[in-house]
């Protein structure tokens, strides 16, 4: 649909490999990944539980790129701290209740593409666009609790930990087990161990060398990780 209605436009698919409406995997992939595209990008983003109900579609403008999905919260990283210009997109009478993707959303950023205005896709939104709930570590006397808030396809736990809340002198835990301080890189770690590192985007993450941290531990996104600070 969309290369229908835009010919010759770059398609970058950044992920098909996202579980099931899983909209939190989604708002943290797409927070990843936009700072790498120029400005004036169009993002499609669809991950839609909702598809067919009364939840919204949006085309938005903000950090001077432009995305489209459903207002479910998908967008919650984008928006963060940003000056957000969104519009309400109409929804056909011949769209598909289960397909918006199509009928929807690709006709929208493909609009996008072709250099149309995003006030002429569809009514100003005057609210403020769905968001996920963000929990922040917190400390519980000498240790810093946070959670996993992403699992990867190797079994990464990519947890809310950052450079700035976390010191390197830290001891990490996670289900009880001891993981240790933090490592530079994967192959600090013998085959099979536990490693704690951070990771490309800035967040501390919990991997096996050679294994899966989730498969390990049974556990996902929202799981607990402790950091013992003394």
């Amino acid at each position: 649909m969309l290369l229908s209605r835009a010919p010759g436009t770059t398609l970058v698919d950044i992920s098909h490999a996202l579980a099931p409406g899983d909209v939190r995997a989604a708002a943290y992939i797409l927070g990843r990944a936009w700072r790498q595209f120029p400005q004036g990008s169009v993002h499609l983003a669809v991950v839609d539980p909702g598809v067919g109900t009364e939840r919204g579609a949006l085309a938005i403008r903000a950090h001077g790129h432009l995305f489209v999905g459903p207002d479910n919260g998908t967008f919650t990283i984008i928006i963060r701290d940003a000056a957000v210009q969104a519009v309400s997109l109409p929804i056909p009478s011949a769209a598909s209740a289960t397909f918006h993707g199509r009928d929807v959303f690709a006709p929208a950023a493909a609009a996008l593409v072709m250099g149309a205005a995003l006030e002429t896709l569809g009514t100003p939104f005057a609210g403020i666009p769905e968001r996920l709930s963000v929990r922040e570590p917190h400390h519980e006397g000498k240790t810093l609790i946070g959670e996993v808030i992403y699992v990867d396809r190797f079994g990464t736990l990519v947890t809310n930990f950052t450079a700035e809340n976390l010191p390197a002198y830290a001891s990490i835990e996670i289900e009880g087990v001891e993981v240790g301080r933090l490592k530079r890189t994967f192959g600090d770690a013998p085959p099979g161990a536990l490693v704690a590192y951070m990771g490309s985007a800035g967040e501390m993450e919990i991997a096996v060398r050679d294994g899966s941290a989730a498969r390990r531990f049974g556990i996902g996104v929202g799981g607990k990780v402790r950091a013992r600070l003394g």
